[in-house]
């Protein structure tokens, strides 16, 4: 029997700490709610964790941001609706002031409520702000820019897509063939309608040419009207029994008549074009494809620009393309709608004042030009729609944005809840183990002491 090494007790002690240990874990367990308190109790799922938790707060800020983008939106959509409403009063005015009953005194002081109206939609157009962020002064908008030369001779090209990388797109054309055709033909009309070398190009579209007797027996004017019934030039051509033919100019279009037989009628024109070519983007990559036949709406889209031409645009060959270079600068607006780099989305709004509307300029002060008001302001009316609509849009698909970042933070929740939370069930079943392990072991280091009690047997 020995006395200076108690191996029982060392050994009970040694279960005792364990005991102990695992009890106190436990309770830090049970106490906080997680399996996973520090590192050591599960390096990987620590890591794992708080990348998971890194991703669910980032995605509530980004719910947080498309509320916000929301909110931008209806401030600059609400001041649009009153611009609208300024519009419609302007184009009431118009047609009061078109009324051959009004004198010039009168349109007069119908001018000076067109003038005041003028103002606001300037003022509109410069105070409309989101946490001082001007929205309608051109201040978010996007800018396109062709090259000097426009070899193509495209008329315009504009940005579809806000989101698209700033720098220079390459709009190569391999052919563009436009053609002006009447789809009936009357007598004295030749079928082949040809363009005007000078003066403004036509555009592509569908227009009917009205003939129509003078009442003098000998002359027939002749007006040339688009799809809205427009009237967009006039002319006349004489009635000849010598059976002479003449070209007459009328709207970007050459139409060839026979004196002899020429009669009161409708002639139907289709002005369209076949474009083949191809859309590069700043970093090389060909964003599409152009092919288009027989298009008469004057524009195609192609990776998220819209291109318009007239019947001057220009094509090259397979060989050698026509080339023109268009640069896209933005200042739209981002709005950071995800929880990592790069996941945004963008938006720019157009200036809005009075200038950019088309409306600056509106003069009632006769009849003829209260006319053509109309048509301007028309023109203005369909500007803010298109906007209008570009941001309902937007807002629609930002409130499908936050109801997926929801969704997305709850599973990731959920996620990070199971690698992290502690199980209270199997915790405590664990707890309630160590626990009476714990309080054996006490029970037990008090026996082991008790041993070298018998060593005092010996010395008596």
């Amino acid at each position: 029997m020995i006395i200076n090494h108690n191996i029982s007790a060392l050994n009970t002690y040694r279960q005792l700490t364990v005991n102990n240990s695992a009890t106190s874990k436990s309770l830090e367990k049970l106490s906080s709610g997680y399996r996973i308190n520090r590192a050591g109790d599960d390096a990987a799922g620590l890591a794992i964790s708080e990348k998971m938790r890194g991703q669910i707060r980032g995605l509530n800020m980004a719910s947080k941001n498309a509320q916000d983008g929301i909110s931008l939106i209806q401030t600059a959509e609400g001041a649009l609706n009153e611009t609208h409403s300024i519009l419609q009063r302007m184009r009431e005015l118009a047609v009061q002031a078109a009324n051959g009953t009004n004198t010039d005194a009168d349109r007069t002081e119908i001018q000076k409520e067109i003038e005041q109206l003028k103002s606001e939609i300037d003022r509109i157009s410069t105070d409309t702000e989101f946490n001082t962020l001007k929205l309608l002064d051109g201040s978010i908008s996007n800018n396109m820019k062709l090259d000097d030369t426009n070899a193509t001779k495209i008329l315009s090209v504009e940005v579809m897509d806000d989101n698209l990388k700033v720098g220079d797109f390459t709009i190569s054309l391999t052919g563009a063939t436009v053609v002006a055709a009447a789809e009936n033909n009357l007598s004295g009309v030749d079928t082949t309608v040809g363009f005007t070398s000078s003066g403004d190009p036509v555009k592509m579209g569908t227009y009917t040419l009205q003939i129509k007797d003078s009442g003098d027996g000998t002359t027939f004017n002749l007006y040339l009207v688009d799809s809205k019934k427009t009237v967009i030039g006039t002319g006349s051509v004489d009635k000849d029994s010598s059976g002479s033919t003449t070209v007459v100019s009328i709207g970007g279009l050459d139409f060839t008549f026979d004196e002899t037989a020429i009669a009161e009628g409708d002639v139907e024109i289709t002005v369209s074009a076949d474009i083949e070519g191809s859309v590069t983007g700043p970093d090389g990559t060909v964003l599409g494809a152009i092919d288009a036949d027989d298009i008469t709406t004057g524009y195609v889209n192609v990776g998220g620009l819209k291109i318009n031409f007239d019947s001057t645009i220009t094509g090259g060959s397979s060989g050698s393309p026509t080339v023109t270079k268009a640069t896209f600068s933005s200042k739209a607006v981002a709005f950071q709608i995800g929880a990592n780099e790069g996941q945004y989305t963008k938006l720019a709004i157009n200036n809005m004042s009075s200038e950019a509307l088309g409306v600056d300029g509106i003069d009632l002060s006769t009849g003829e030009s209260a006319s053509k008001a109309i048509t301007t302001i028309d023109n203005a009316i369909q500007l803010v729609s298109a906007e209008r609509a570009k941001l309902g849009a937007i807002q629609n698909r930002l409130e499908h944005t936050i109801n997926n970042l929801g969704t997305s933070a709850e599973n990731l929740s959920a996620a990070e809840s199971r690698i992290r939370d502690v199980d209270m069930a199997k915790e405590m079943m664990e707890f309630t183990k160590n626990s009476i392990l714990q309080q054996a072991a006490q029970a037990m280091l008090a026996q082991a002491n008790q041993q070298p009690q018998g060593v005092l047997q010996l010395l008596r």
